[in-house]
């Protein structure tokens, strides 16, 4: 067998628990820190006691929300999400999706300009500071063992999250360990000489046309961050159904008026989540 054909054959079997044998992650309610309640959805290893310890993942979705639009899994958890679930629950994790956005009347922002948002990055650390406080109480949690995984907009919210310029970050009684950034805006970043609590790996696109990888990569030089930049990919690019398209409703892209590029690379995309095992993996062994 080729070289091709084995890595298509291991990158349809990350892909598999999308397709086969998916479980129905948990509907939960948890205060965050400024004192929302949040709806969340948790999905543990199948058949693993709960009063087992094991590590956890708390994914933050990104500025179109946790759910599917539009077909017959309108309002679940669409692709993107609900392969990541069934992805790290089959590999003995359990993993916490909080939504951050329809307990404050929002479903999506990617259409709204930034300076006419009314949902913050600090809602968003807060939704991530009341998670990890409710993880603390959770017997199932081994909590020295937690990641941050977000996209795009969630992404950005990892770095928010693991600021250590942040008193907020560094007085917190729950920590997590490690932290794994798709496509996020750097540029505030940047600006404010953001310095990782813990470990960073961020998976970027080449070609993004809205989270630019650029500033990015020059935050991974200076805070010695992981850093994966995926050719030929633009924004999204690790979602698993889909094709690339452009999206003219986005105002906050590189070249306003103009649209940006979202959208499926087939190659790319598997190779982004097994990467994020193999971090996972390392940090936890």
């Amino acid at each position: 067998m080729q070289l091709k054909q084995v890595r298509q054959l291991i990158y349809g079997f990350i892909f598999l628990p999308l397709w086969c044998f998916a479980q129905v992650p948990e509907v939960i309610f948890i205060p965050s820190a400024d004192g929302t309640v949040i709806k969340a959805h948790v999905l543990h290893p199948a058949g693993m006691p709960m009063n087992q310890a094991r590590p956890v993942v708390v994914a933050l979705h990104g500025c179109g929300g946790l759910y599917a639009t539009i077909g017959v899994n309108q309002g679940k958890l669409n692709a993107r999400h609900d392969g990541m679930a069934q992805l790290i629950a089959g590999h003995g994790y359990s993993i916490v999706f909080p939504d951050s956005f329809t307990s404050r009347g929002e479903t999506s922002l990617c259409s709204q300009k930034f300076d006419v948002r009314l949902i913050k990055q600090s809602h968003r650390s807060d939704d991530v500071d009341g998670v990890l406080l409710w993880l603390s109480s959770q017997t199932w949690a081994d909590t020295a063992k937690i990641a941050l995984l977000g996209w795009s907009h969630g992404g950005t919210t990892v770095l928010v999250s693991t600021d250590k310029n942040r008193h907020k970050v560094t007085s917190r009684e729950v920590q997590p360990s490690v932290a794994i950034a798709f496509y996020p805006g750097c540029s505030d970043a940047l600006k404010s000489n953001y310095r990782p609590q813990v470990p960073l790996a961020m998976m970027l696109a080449e070609l993004d046309d809205w989270t630019p990888p650029a500033p990015c990569i020059e935050l991974a030089k200076k805070t010695g961050a992981d850093l994966y930049v995926y050719p030929e990919s633009y924004h999204d690019f690790d979602n698993p159904v889909g094709t690339v398209r452009l999206r003219m409703d986005v105002a906050n892209g590189v070249n306003p008026g103009q649209g940006v590029h979202v959208g499926r690379n087939p190659q790319t995309g598997p190779q982004a989540w097994e990467q994020l095992l193999a971090t996972l993996r390392n940090t936890w062994q």
